[in-house]
Order: structure tokens, then sequence, then C-alpha cells
């Protein structure tokens, strides 16, 4: 039986579902008793367990081990090396310390993210019922084998793509799949419907079944059902640095070129301007090179990182790695889900049309909270009887029940169809119960909703002893069977060409706004006319000389905060591009509505055009507005991968199995937390707990939040290394008579304790105001720009160079100097200068950490003691500078001393004028100025 299996295998379930179920059973080597114990362990072991395998995820050892090889930290691992060779051991711990605090820090970052991604990610059903040796057994789903027969029932996860051989009422809930948020009705006849996944006698792993019961045959499992073949073409996929990374690596490679270069610069000149000895020359160069790499760059970054996906976690976005927070601030296009996403996911019914009236229906969601009005006015269902037949026979025909939370945070549970749950809240809100209506009206039949006839109908028992056919479905379909009208006063009526035209119209109208409509009719049987057997009461013989009632116009309502998500994207010129599988009237006029395109007339683009451009029709569509509509999961891949070749940075936003190739493709793929599957959230960058559009764009804020704080940070440090370099420079200049104002290791204590403290807090800053009205940075500019090097050098650096030079030669000015000789090496009077001008660099740096939290906005706008680690950080720069003045083991290491009154005074009167100086500037730039570009 099993080589049967086999030698069939190249048959798709698509095959299977045009052949009659007794060759299917034939094929497969099963019957409807299912297989036998026996023959299901065999083929377990032929196929393996029913599951989706995930994809290979690194070691720990190897993502641990990636934080201490990127670029900086190899730089770092050789600088400690060179310090280490010249006789500096305590330099070259210093700087390993650093690199492995920062590879640590990272990794446990990246840990706790996957950690938190790895609780969301929801398995496949449990349990199935199988038939299994002529029985109805329980067993785990990764039991199931191809040729089982299965039964389910609403509620039921599928576990295996199979075909229908019993089915009653059933609709599955196809959206992981297709995109499309409307269940699919379900039989055991064969049609192939419209579009992917379509086919009315199948169903697919990774879908839910919403109404009704039926019984399968299992055709393909695990990895070879359409669920893994997408998944596995996601496995495939392979990683792309971020862009954040590359800048790094190019940042990496521009400092250590300025650095090695200056640092030879400073040997040749020493030995040959100062006639220094080679020994002392090289240990000041090296000087000068630590002084120009950024030892604190990395912590920084992974700081600054990391503090911006904590952040994003508050705002409901959860990010799996911590480079793609900067990559969000780069996006340039969002293809974005509409259900779900943009949308509620809670089809709302807001229109009734009556043959002679409409109504409003406010409120939305399945909560009735909302009423019915005419003209503006509350309805009473006394004064509207035609009204009241509508919602009574929408409450009654239908199966589905809408479970209320325990609380107002707890959201509405579905048990069935949207569209049957919309029909439920809509009589709620006009006061008909569905509950008490079936004891009143109790049911005693129901003929199925099928996709041939496109209607559902259920007899419910009259108090009088008669019978109600109650009838809900298509238009189209439902006018052919009606013969009269309800009209005003409850007037039944022959209907008139005039009243199907004006129905017809209704419906195109409301489709035209992007509505869906139900058409709702009834007959009743008088009681004397009710047959003894029911069965005499079938499909023909009940649906036919209907009355038609009216319509309800249904729609799934944008979530509230949409718009003002959309508006904001605008602001920051990113671009919107819906990516949908829903219908492109729907999908149009709700890309309307929110404003991702200025108007109804915007072009859509279906699966079926999608499939037939080529990338070059495709890339010119693009220069309009665009909307696409039934789309294939390789066609979403299809249109991220030409936006990217087109140089966009994408976003790319999805829940179901279908989106997954597309997430991975994306510069960032954005999963759906609640409704997305397992497959979605392991190829997505970053998943959101809310589903919510929304939550995207905070993302992005705080993903140029991060970009903009490591320039911050870049150009408080580049400012240090000014005010280190000019002093050096002028003994240089001087030959050698102006002794060097700073030592080596006061230049290294600097740059690895008091200024990385500090400029750690600038990792941490929040978002400048107005950063969501700027486009997205250009992928061609860069961390170093010349205007962070303006800044850093030529305006913050020569402040502080002057500074800290004038405090050298203001204790040699206490000391006698000009009369007498400037302090020499070795002396105290020169332990006191250079202790005065690292403390200079420090009150300077103080004032710098500040002036850097904004580019051109005053700091006291955005609170000028709001940064509690930029606080932190200087009180800790101070204290550390106290205790290399007056703990004596670090005296001798660092050679420094206390400081007397006048040269505390000095001190004492740096900060303010530097940050006032650049308060000024900054006011200036501003009337100059208004809005500024991204750097």
């Amino acid at each position: 039986m099993s080589e049967q299996v086999q030698r069939d295998a190249k048959k798709t379930p698509q095959d299977y579902a045009k052949e009659p179920v007794a060759s299917v059973y034939n094929d497969f080597g099963t019957s409807a008793a299912g297989l036998t114990s026996d023959e299901a362990a065999k083929r377990l072991r032929q196929y393996g367990p029913n599951e989706i395998q995930k994809s290979k995820k690194q070691s720990q050892l190897k993502a641990f081990l990636k934080n201490f090889t990127s670029l900086m930290a190899w730089l770092l691992w050789v600088g400690g090396i060179i310090a280490v060779v010249a006789g500096m051991m305590e330099l070259g711990i210093a700087i390993w310390a650093v690199n492995i605090i920062n590879g640590v820090f990272s990794f446990w970052q990246e840990h706790a993210a996957q950690k938190a991604t790895d609780s969301l990610m929801k398995m496949l059903p449990t349990y199935v019922n199988v038939h299994r040796d002529g029985q109805l057994t329980q067993i785990e789903t990764t039991e199931l084998v191809p040729g089982d027969v299965f039964d389910l029932q609403a509620g039921d996860a599928v576990s295996a793509d199979a075909m229908l051989i019993q089915a009653s009422s059933m609709q599955v809930d196809q959206s992981a799949l297709t995109g499309e948020s409307v269940p699919e009705s379900k039989s055991v006849d064969y049609d192939p419907g419209e579009g992917q996944f379509a086919e009315a006698n199948l169903i697919y792993e990774g879908t839910n079944v919403v109404a009704g019961t039926g019984t399968a045959v299992a055709l393909a499992t695990g990895m070879t059902t359409e669920f893994g073949k997408i998944a596995q073409l996601t496995q495939q996929q392979t990683h792309q640095d971020s862009p954040l990374t590359l800048e790094l690596n190019r940042l990496t490679r521009q400092l250590s070129i300025i650095a090695i270069g200056i640092g030879i610069l400073f040997f040749v000149l020493a030995i040959f301007v100062v006639k220094y000895p080679v020994a002392k020359s090289f240990i000041f160069a090296l000087g000068m090179i630590m002084a120009f790499i950024p030892e604190g760059l990395l912590p920084t970054v992974t700081l600054s990182l990391a503090q911006g996906v904590q952040r994003m976690a508050k705002k409901h976005a959860l990010v799996k790695d911590l480079n793609s927070v900067e990559t969000l601030g780069e996006t340039t296009v969002i293809c974005s889900d509409k259900t779900g996403t943009l949308t509620q996911n809670q089809m709302t019914v807001n229109h009734i049309w009556l043959p002679f009236r409409e109504y409003d229906v406010k409120g939305t969601g399945y909560v009735a909270n909302g009423k019915i009005l005419r003209r503006g006015h509350h309805v009473h269902l006394e004064d509207e009887p035609e009204l009241k037949t509508l919602l009574e026979i929408s409450a009654i025909d239908n199966d589905t029940r809408v479970q209320q939370g325990n609380d107002s945070k707890e959201a509405p549970k579905l048990l069935g169809t949207p569209t049957e749950a919309a029909m439920i809240i809509m009589a709620e809100k006009g006061g008909v119960n569905a509950d008490e209506l079936n004891k009143q009206m109790p049911r005693v039949k129901e003929l199925t909703f099928d996709s041939v006839r496109k209607r559902m109908s259920t007899l419910n028992k009259l108090p009088n002893g008669g019978l109600r056919i109650n009838v809900k479905g298509s238009l189209g379909d439902m006018l052919s069977q009606c013969s009269d009208v309800l009209d005003k006063g409850e007037t039944v009526r022959p209907i008139t060409d005039a009243d199907k035209k004006a129905a017809m119209k209704a419906e195109q109208d409301y489709a035209e706004s992007g509505l869906r409509t139900l058409a709702v009719a009834y007959r009743d049987i008088p009681a004397d006319q009710v047959p003894a057997n029911l069965d005499d009461l079938t499909v023909d013989t009940c649906e036919s000389n209907l009355i038609l009632v009216g319509q309800a116009a249904m729609a799934d309502p944008a979530r509230p905060e949409i718009f003002q998500a959309v508006k904001e994207c605008h602001d920051a010129s990113i671009r919107i591009i819906m990516v949908t599988g829903d219908s492109p009237v729907v999908a149009r006029n709700v890309a309307a509505q929110i404003g991702i395109v200025s108007s109804n007339q915007a072009r859509v683009i279906t699966g079926t055009e999608l499939a037939d451009m080529s990338k070059d029709d495709l890339k010119a569509a693009f220069k309009e507005e665009l909307i696409f509509a039934r789309v294939a999961p390789e066609q979403k891949y299809k249109i991220v991968s030409t936006l990217q070749e087109m140089g966009e940075i994408v976003a790319s936003t999805g829940d179901g199995v279908n989106d997954a190739p597309a997430l991975k493709k994306a510069n960032i793929g954005v999963a759906m937390g609640v409704t997305g599957t397992d497959v979605a959230k392991d190829a997505a960058d970053m998943v959101l707990t809310d589903d919510n559009f929304a939550s995207i764009v905070a993302a992005i804020e705080e993903g140029r939040t991060v970009y903009s704080n490591i320039q911050k940070f870049l150009t408080y440090i580049l400012t240090s290394n000014v005010d280190e370099a000019i002093p050096s420079v002028l003994f240089l200049l001087s030959r050698g008579l102006i002794p060097l104002p700073l030592t080596v290791m006061q230049i290294l204590t600097i740059d690895l304790g008091m200024d990385m403290i500090p400029a750690l807090g600038l990792g941490a800053e929040r978002a400048e105001p107005g950063i969501m009205k700027e486009p997205p940075r250009a992928q061609t500019s860069h961390l170093l720009t010349k205007n962070v090097l303006w800044r850093a050098f030529a305006w913050y650096g020569m402040i502080g160079a002057v500074v800290s030079a004038g405090g050298y030669f203001f204790v040699n000015y206490l000391n006698g100097w000009p009369s007498v000789a400037l302090a020499a090496d070795g002396t105290k009077g020169y332990i006191t200068a250079t202790t005065m001008t690292l403390a200079c660099v420090i009150f300077v740096q103080m004032a710098n950490v500040m002036n850097c939290r904004t580019r051109n906005a005053s700091v006291f706008s955005i609170g000028l003691w709001k940064n509690f680690k930029i606080n932190v950080g200087i009180v800790v720069a101070f204290l550390i500078l106290i205790a290399l003045m007056h703990a004596p083991i670090l005296q001798g290491v660092f050679q420094t001393g206390p400081l007397h009154w006048q040269e505390w005074v000095f001190l004492v009167c740096i900060p303010l004028p530097v940050f006032f100086i650049e308060e000024l500037r900054k006011k200036i730039v501003r009337g100059r100025q208004p809005s500024t570009q991204v750097e």
C-alpha cells in the first residue's frame, strides 16, 4: 500500500480534487473507515512527522561569538595587543574589557528578543480526530499521515492538505494562505473557484474551520503541504547584512585610516622634529591612534539599539534582531496587508437598505456599541416593523455567535464567520437578541450555504404553528427567487422591475464605496400547509416565491488610529502600498478612505495582471499610485524584490504563510503577533503584538532616532579627540618647548572612562521634535558626514581645544610663566598642569554632551535634565576625575594630582559659556532654516 502512495506522489492535491473519492481511496490505499494502525505507523516512518520544520537557527555559541568579530571589535582586539606590547598592560586590559562587555551586552539583548518572539510562536493543533482501525480516535497531529481520514468541526485548525468526503455547512478561513478575509465555503463537490487554493472540496493545512462540520482524507502532510512548501521557500533565502552593519563597517574603516594616518604622522614628527627617542615616539603615536579610535562606538550603538528595542516593545513592536531597529528608520516603502493591519478585522454593518427607506448603523466591531439611525434619529422597532423583520431574519438565519470578553480590554471571541457576526451585532444594536429569538422561534431545519446558489436558509417554527423560511445571501441570486417585496406598512406586494433595479443600484452604490451587501428575504408557511415530513422541504420548494425585505451593507472598518499613522508616513515621505488578497473594489476604497491613495481612481493591479507583467512594466507602474489585490505568495515576493531593485528600503507586513517569502525578502519583515502564523513570525524581523499598522510608524520613528543618536555620539567623541590632539600639536610645533599637556594614559582615561559614560546616555536620547517630518535618509548618506565633522572638529572641538589649552597655560601662569619656563615633565607643576588640561577637557565635555542632545533644536525644548543616563554620566565622570586627583594609586598610574582653588574657579566657569554659545548657534540656524534634513 505504501508503495502505491509513493508512486502517485507526483500528483498534487489540486489534481486529486478533480477525481472521484473512490479513485482517491484507491491511490492512497485507504477507505472511509481510514487506515489501520500498522499501516499508519509504516507511513509515519516513510513520510516523517506531520510538522512544519523551523529554519535552522544559529547555534548559541556562534550567536555569542559573532558579537566579538565585527570590524570594530577586531580593531579593539588589535589595539589592546599593541598596548600590551608597548608595556601598557592596564590600557590593553581596559580596551579588551570594553570589547567583552559590549559583546556580552549585545548577545544578551538579542537573546532576550528571540525568547520573547519564541513565546509568541503558535504551534499547529495538538490533536486531531482520526479514523483508525474502523474507529474514531484522537491522536497528535504530528502522527497524521497521507491516507488518514479525519473529522473536523467549527473551531478546528486543519492539520493537513486534504480532500473532503463529507461536509455540512462548512466554511474555512483561508486567510493564512490567501490573505482573503472572507471564509471559503466548502463542499464535497469539485468547484475550482476563483484564485489560488479556492477548490471547494480541498482544505489546507494551517487554515481554520469557522463553521460547519466535515470529514476529509489527508493528501499531504508536513513539508509537502502548501503551507510547508512556502515555509521551505522562506528558509532557503540567505541572510544579508543590515544597512547599519554595512555603515558601521564603513565608519570603522574611515576612522581606522584617520587614526592610523594621524598616528604615523605624529610618530614621524616626534622623531624628526622633537627628536624624541623611537620608543617614546611610538607610545606617543599610539596614544594619538587610540585617541581617534572610538572605543565606545560599539557599546553606544548596542545601547542605542537596545533602548530602541525596549521602547518599541512598549509600543507593541517586538524586534528580533537589534540591527533591524535602525533599518526601520531608513524605510522608504511599506507594503502593507489590509485585513487586521489597516483595518480592525471586525466586519461591521453600517447601512441598511429597505425598498422604501435607508438606515445608518453606528458603532464598529463585534460589540453592540452603537445605534440604528434614520435621518440622524434613533429608531424604535415598534414604529419600524419592516426593519424589525430584517433584523430578526438576520439574527435567526445565523450559525455564528460572538462571545464578549470579561472586561473592556479582552477582545470578543468569534465563533463562526465575520459576515454572520456583523449581522448578529447589527440585530443587537436594534434590540433583537438571537438567543431569545431562537427560543421563541426554534429552528427545525437548515438549508446550508453553498457556493452555487450563494444562499443559506433556516426554517423556524412560528408561535401559530406555521413555519418561517428565513433566507440570506447574494442579492443577484436572491432576486430571481423573489416574487414579492415587503413594502411600507408591512404591505406585501408583487416585486416589479423597478424594485429590482432599485435594489441592484443600491448594491452597486455600496460596492463602489467598498461595502459588501447581504440580501434578506422570507416566506411563511401556514400551519395547515406544513408537511408532516420536513424532508419534503427542499431548496427548490423553500427558496422560491420569497418576499424581499432588504439588504445589509457592511465593511471591515479602518482602525481609528490608522488615519494619523498614514498622515505621519506621508509627512515622513514614506510610501504605503496596499498588497491584499481582498477584492479590487474593496481594496481601492479602503486605501482611498484612509488616505493611502489620493482618490478611489487609483490603479489596482490584480494578481492575474501582475503575473503577466515584466519587471520593467512593474517598475514603470510604481511611478504612479498603486494598489495590489488578489495576489499570490510569489507575487508579493515579486513586488518587494522589484521595489528593492529600484533602490527602495522596503518594510513588508503579513500574517499568513503566504506572506513569509516576502517577509524574508524585505529589508524589514513585519509579522502579526495576534493573527500571524508561526511561519510568518519565523521569517519576520519584527512582530507586532497588536497587529496594528500604527505600531510600525512608531517603530520607524524609533529607528530614525537610533541613527540620529549614533551621529550625536559620534559628534561627541570626535569632539574630545580634538581637545586631546591640539595640545599634542602644540608640543610638536614648539619642537618640544611646550611639554605634552596631556599624557597618553590621560588621553585614554578620557576615551575609555570619563567620555564614554556620558556618551552612552546619548544612545538613550528620545526622538527630537519633527524627526517624522523629514524624508528617510538617503542610502548614499553616511554616519560620518561633513556636518558631523564640521561640528565635531571645527566647532565643538576647537572651542574645547582653546579652553583646555587655556587651562594648561593658566596653571603655568599661576606658577610664574612666562617669566619662568613651562613646567617640565616629572615636576610637580607639570603634574598639576596636565591634570588641569584633563579636567578642562572633562568640563568642556559636560557641556558638549548636553549640546549634542539636539542638532538644531534648543536643548530646553526637550527638557534640560530629562535624560537620566546623561545626568548620571556627568556625575560619574566628575567622580572619576576627583578619584584621579586624590587617590594615590591612580595618581601614580595617570600622573595626576590635586588642583588649587584658583584652578577650580576656572573649571566651574567652563560649562555654561560653552553650552550657551552652542544654544546661540542653534537659534541662528533655526532662524535661517526652519526645517533641517536628516544627516
